[in-house]
């Protein structure tokens, strides 16, 4: 007794073949599999960038707020120091933005990490804050070891983009807070963005030394790599930064 044909066997698919021929219709050939691995082939070198891009980018972008989803790094300077931290983590050392309130410092901000992100990094991680939930986060709860489990996130996170710096109000305690966090991720070379209304230095003023402290103000001194003062008029009213 002959074995029953299999749905799919090449015998069967060659008496379809015949069915469809004798009726004047043409069988639709199957998919060429090297067609198919030409488009989506795991061992292709530009499929794993693809793929590296598109995990960061989702990453990326469960960080950042709706309002930032469409940010995009414009100003030379942030372009610069996005693509030397993709091409050298560890050497790209600290961004800061500086400027009045609007002058677009937290767009460039986004928009620096993601370029990062869509250059496929082969790891990304972020965490984004403000420094004023930053310190509500890290103010001793009840929860035993809450704010220094939280300190220590942040402190080992890839990037982290702490932002408006120098906005909360100035104690002993933030200024101790604020240099563990920034001695540890200069000594263990970690990218970090910081944004800022205060001016790095001025002398008429207040600038973001007086708000950090010395201490601090000494490891940004040599952990920041790119500067970029931003002026202009309140974006949100109209302006435009420059």
């Amino acid at each position: 007794m002959a074995e029953p044909e299999r749905a799919g066997s090449a015998r069967s698919m060659r008496a379809m073949e015949r069915i469809l021929a004798a009726k004047g219709l043409q069988a639709v050939p199957d998919a060429d599999p090297a067609d198919e691995a030409s488009e989506e082939n795991p061992g292709d070198r530009e499929w794993h960038s693809r793929a590296r891009a598109d995990y960061a980018l989702s990453r990326w972008q469960r960080a950042t707020p709706p309002r930032f989803r469409d940010a995009e790094a414009t100003l030379p300077e942030v372009i610069g120091w996005a693509d030397r931290a993709l091409k050298d983590n560890a050497g790209a050392g600290a961004l800061l933005l500086t400027g009045l309130t609007g002058t677009g410092k937290t767009h460039q901000a986004y928009g620096a990490l993601r370029r990062i992100a869509a250059g496929g990094p082969d790891r990304f991680e972020l965490i984004a804050v403000n420094s004023a939930d930053m310190y509500g986060n890290l103010r001793p709860s009840q929860v035993m070891g809450a704010a220094e489990h939280e300190l220590q996130r942040l402190s080992r996170v890839q990037y982290l983009f702490l932002d408006d710096l120098g906005t909360a109000k100035t104690s002993e305690w933030t200024e101790e807070v604020t240099y563990r966090l920034i001695n540890y991720r200069y000594n263990h070379c970690l990218p970090t963005i910081i944004t800022s209304n205060l001016p790095a230095r001025d002398e008429a003023g207040p600038d973001l030394t007086d708000f950090v402290g010395a201490r601090v103000a000494s490891r940004l001194a040599e952990m920041v790599t790119t500067l970029v003062p931003m002026i202009g008029a309140d974006r949100r009213r109209g302006g435009r930064a420059a």
